[in-house]
């Protein structure tokens, strides 16, 4: 054989690997897995129980330990882990905490009010037309009936609603003046707990949309605490409750002041009037909101709501608490809500103004008449007359104090009382002249 040659090769390793003859199984393999999973839940029982007893051990050591130092070490209690896991809401800022505080406190003595009317029922019957004219000229070859309707009696209906506040012990209540302007209306007060009185008027402002009721109550009420608006700020939070839409009771919106020393011209419950110096919000003030108040952040009364903007979204206007103080405090003194009247229908001067009608200044009030024949500019029989204003005459100054958009008449003559006496500056054909006057009441 020479070294080149090669043997035969018959490639008896790749018989091997497409067929590989199978080994025998180890006859220990069941029970050596038998042995690890018996071993494994040993060592997991007994290491409970070492730990179960080494605890049981030294917390017994550490209690007997810690009572002879006068110390106790509490106890687990089942009941303490189920009050822990059912908290109460946690509020979650200082603010969010604060709204939900006023909210809890005020809203027993916010009150709904209930207006009832004794109303005409009317029941619908049909007739035949023609029925007279049937024995002249024979039955008519059509057969029809006319709807009519005649009236059944009366009953009392829900006419309207609104919202008051508790103003003290004994029952009385502030609202505005328009949710209890009709005079043949009932009023009832419905509490938030559900109780119900009847309500008699005690008192309307003649001027601002300001009323109070009273209610009688076995037991002393609580009222709530008035603020200050007098330093009202733009962007402070404020909170407002009131029956919504006369259904929702206690419905609480929070907002922003968004304005202050406002003049809107309101309409509601048959009257439209000029409301100066009020507070405009975008907290929501929905129909049936009316009366109720507008709270601050520690639940303090600095307005009550009056009106919103039909056009606008989120733009409410509340009377400022400052205002309701004068009346309440008359109420109670003098049994009725008292004002200084001068009696001249007036529109406040401004620079457009001057330049549409050449007045001869840009500020004051100007004396003129409404657009109905009945408003006239001048009232009768009032101090004005008494005094001889004209219509056309400008009053610059009131008791020294300047006439203008931010200082109205209506503001400034709010400062005084029936029968003080002031002194009118007012320009009549371009010259000046000193007024002495002594203010009547209007009630």
């Amino acid at each position: 054989m020479s070294i080149y040659q090669l043997p035969e090769f018959k490639m008896p390793r790749l018989k091997l690997l497409k067929k590989r003859p199978s080994l025998p199984k180890p006859r220990f393999r069941k029970s050596r897995v038998f042995v690890i999973v018996l071993i494994a839940l040993l060592s997991s029982l007994f290491g409970l129980l070492a730990g179960a007893i080494s605890g049981s051990y030294f917390y017994s050591q550490t209690r007997d330990y810690l009572s002879k130092l006068n110390l106790q070490l509490p106890i687990p209690d089942t009941k303490i882990v189920e009050k822990e896991t059912i908290k109460e809401y946690v509020p979650q800022t200082s603010q969010e905490e604060a709204i939900i505080k006023a909210v809890k406190e005020v809203s027993p003595s916010v009150v709904s009010l209930i207006v009832t009317k004794d109303l005409p029922v009317f029941e619908e019957f049909y007739s035949t037309p023609f029925e007279e004219f049937e024995e002249f000229f024979g039955p008519s070859p059509f057969e029809f009936q006319v709807p009519q309707y005649r009236q059944k009696g009366t009953q009392k209906q829900q006419i309207g609603g609104g919202t008051g506040f508790i103003i003290s012990e004994n029952g009385m209540i502030l609202t505005n003046r328009h949710v209890v302007l009709d005079e043949e209306a009932d009023y009832t007060v419905l509490c938030n707990d559900g109780r119900k009185f009847k309500a008699r008027v005690l008192a309307k402002d003649p001027v601002q949309d300001l009323a109070i009721i009273k209610i009688e109550s076995p037991e002393k009420l609580k009222p709530l605490g008035l603020g200050d608006s007098s330093n009202l700020q733009i962007g402070q939070t404020v909170i407002a409750i009131g029956n919504a839409l006369g259904e929702f009771q206690n419905t609480v919106s929070v907002g922003v002041i968004s304005g202050l020393g406002r003049t809107i011209t309101a309409s509601g419950g048959g009257i439209v009037e000029t409301l100066e110096d009020v507070i405009q919000t975008d907290a929501a003030i929905n129909k049936g909101n009316s009366g109720g108040p507008l709270l601050d952040l520690k639940g303090m009364v600095i307005g009550i709501n009056t009106a919103m903007s039909i056009e606008g979204e989120n733009i409410g206007f509340a009377i400022p608490v400052n205002k309701a103080k004068r009346d309440i405090e008359q109420v109670k003194t003098l049994g009725k809500i008292v004002y200084p009247f001068l009696g001249v229908r007036y529109i406040l001067i401004s620079e457009e103004m001057q330049e549409e009608n050449d007045l001869p200044v840009g500020y004051g009030a100007w004396i003129i008449r409404g657009a109905k024949a009945e408003e006239t500019a001048i009232f009768p029989d009032s101090v004005a007359q008494e005094v001889g204003l004209k219509e056309g005459d400008i009053i610059l100054e009131f008791n020294n104090e300047k006439i203008t958009l931010e200082n109205s008449l209506a503001k400034i003559i709010m400062k005084y009382n029936p029968g003080d006496k002031v002194v009118l500056r007012i320009l009549r054909d371009n010259k000046e002249k000193i007024i002495p006057v002594v203010l009547g009441e209007r009630s």
